[in-house]
Formats: structure tokens, sequence, C-alpha cells
């Protein structure tokens, strides 16, 4: 018979740490929600890695927030899919910077929306190339703010293309300095046009005349 919820709780963390994959992947989203957090901590990464969408999406603050950043690392792109914001934003920084590439990518974007600026921050310059567009375009201008500099020269074409102009507006002058030649030359006319004084002095010299006519023309 199947370990109730109240024996699964008594389990010392020993045992836990000793359950094999397939244990953890028989256990239905009771049981899962069950695991206390310090033994929740103590699961093998690799049945991190095979938690479904429906465990994960069990999972209660808590237990994500004892993830080790090696449980993280583990997280499947499917499971990531189905964190919740509230799940989302009680990833520790140094798990979400784990966070496999595939994964940030399968973010929704409700969930990316809710990151902390310090969360955001924290993510490493594949995982800010890995954001898709649609992630990218629901940045909060708070988020923005708190790109860092080696961040913002991440940023795909494609990513950049679809900045909102309060987007735009709010980076930081030393990261609007430190965008690419190839950056600044796929910026649109209204994204230029929403650039502050301080912004537009900020681009350098050399790729302030590789813009194209029509966005000097504002």
């Amino acid at each position: 018979a199947a370990l109730t919820e109240t024996q699964i709780q008594a389990l010392q963390t020993s045992q836990v740490r000793a359950l094999e994959t397939t244990d953890v992947a028989a256990m239905t989203t009771a049981q899962i929600k069950a695991i206390e957090t310090a033994d929740f901590a103590a699961l093998g990464t690799s049945a991190i890695g095979a938690l479904t969408t429906a465990q994960t999406a069990a999972l209660t603050t808590d237990q994500v927030v004892a993830l080790t950043t090696a449980q993280a690392a583990k997280l499947s792109a499917d499971s990531a899919a189905v964190l919740s914001t509230a799940q989302a934003t009680a990833l520790q920084t140094a798990d979400l910077a784990s966070l496999s590439t595939a994964a940030v990518n399968a973010l929704t974007t409700a969930a990316v929306s809710k990151l902390s600026t310090l969360q955001v921050s924290s993510m490493g310059t594949q995982q800010i190339a890995a954001l898709s567009v649609d992630q990218m375009a629901k940045l909060t201008t708070d988020q923005v703010v708190g790109l860092t500099t080696a961040q913002v020269a991440a940023v795909t074409s494609d990513q950049l293309a679809v900045m909102t102009t309060a987007q735009i507006a709010a980076m930081e002058t030393r990261d609007v300095a430190a965008l690419t030649t190839a950056q600044i030359s796929k910026l649109t006319e209204t994204q230029v046009a929403a650039m502050t004084t301080a912004q537009v002095k900020a681009i350098e010299t050399a790729d302030l005349v590789k813009l194209p006519d029509a966005q000097l023309q504002i």
C-alpha cells in the first residue's frame, strides 16, 4: 500500500535521500507536497529532473525555496513551464541562475514579469539570451533598470526589437553605452525616439553614425 501523507512527513532525511527516481515519479501530488522542506532538499537531482508537471505544480513555495542549486539545475523545461508566479518568485537567486536555458525559456511570461529585480540581475548572460521575445517584452521597467551591462550586451537583436519604448527609456545610460553597433543598428525609430537625451549622449559616436537615416530623423 502507498504511504500516507502523515507517513511521508515522518520519513527521515536519510530515507528520503535514498528514494529512487522511480519511487519519486510514482508519488501522487499529495505525497510530493507532504515531503518536509528539509527532506525535499535531500532528494536526488535525478529525481528532481524526473518530476512530472503535476508534481512540480503541486510543490509548496517552501519546497521551492529549499531547492539546492544542483536540484534547480535539473528542473526540466516542462517543469519550469508550470511554475506559478508564486513558485518562480520563491526561487533563490542562485537557484534561478542555475536553471538551464531551456528551463528559463519555458517560464511563463507571467512568472518572468513577477521575478524580483535581484533575481533577474542574478541571471547569467546565456539565460538572458535564452529569453523568448514574449518574455523580454514582459519585463518590467524595474527589471530592465536592474539588468547588468553584461546582460544587456547579451540581448539578441530579436529581443531588442520587441522591447517597448518604456523599457528602452528605462535602460541605464551605462548599459546604453555598452550596446554594440549591431544592437544599435536594430533599434527602431520609435525606440530611438523614446530614448532620453542622456541615453543618446551615451551612445558611442562610432555607433551613433551607424544608425539608419530614418532613426536619426527624430
